[in-house]
């Protein structure tokens, strides 16, 4: 198994994630999206799951800071200027992505493992 977990430390999902993966001694890699934002082919490996818009957090403080609420504008190219723009935790395994708590696809990737 191959573990990435992209999110902040900060966000609750994100640490349950952790905690997951950690409670079954399964090791993972941890990306801080406020160190270090995606790469334009990270993000395009994630939207081969996922469409741009299904990863931009409505909800986020930056989205309503920014008021994109009220413009017009390209989600990739907002989403690679600005990653605390992305739904977290995003965790990966290989070519599998889930966004958000999802312990129960977690836990079908470990047994299929």
């Amino acid at each position: 198994m191959n573990i990435q977990i992209i999110g902040t430390k900060k966000c609750n999902g994100t640490k349950k994630a952790q905690r997951y993966f950690k409670e079954r001694r399964i090791n993972f890699h941890f990306k801080d999206l406020a160190v270090k934002g995606l790469s334009k082919g990270e993000l395009e490996n994630i939207c081969r799951v996922y469409k741009y818009d299904e990863l931009l957090d409505k909800e986020s403080k930056q989205y309503k800071k920014r008021g994109l609420e009220f413009m017009v504008f390209n989600v990739e190219d907002e989403l690679l200027a600005n990653a605390q723009l992305l739904k977290t935790p995003i965790v990966r395994n290989g070519n599998k992505v889930t966004i958000g708590v999802e312990e129960q696809i977690w836990s079908e990737w470990l047994t299929s493992a």
